[in-house]
């Protein structure tokens, strides 16, 4: 019988208040959606919804069907309160 390989990955989520980082040892070759569910991060930050939020591995976007490696550290990222672009109109704009 064959062992099957663990990983330990990491899943981090911030809001404005509060920050959470959860150490998850799964098997190898799971998909970033698999970490999150396990990491139960969704079941503490409830408005989390991964059909609109973006996630990333160390800054670098990718999917939830993205396998992950030994190490790694998977960002669910919260939506954007305003634009960018929008914020920079309206600080040019009270100077």
């Amino acid at each position: 019988m064959q062992k099957i390989k663990q990983i330990t990955v990491e899943v981090a989520y911030a809001t404005v208040h509060k920050q959470r980082i959860i150490s998850v040892v799964i098997e190898d070759g799971a998909t970033i959606e698999r970490v999150i569910d396990c990491s139960g991060m969704v079941e503490i930050f409830p408005e989390i919804d991964l059909l609109r939020q973006k996630v990333g591995v160390f800054s670098q976007a990718r999917k939830l069907t993205d396998r992950v490696k030994d190490g790694d550290r998977i960002e669910i990222y919260r939506e954007l309160m305003i634009d960018p672009k929008e914020a920079r109109r309206g600080r040019v704009g009270k100077k």
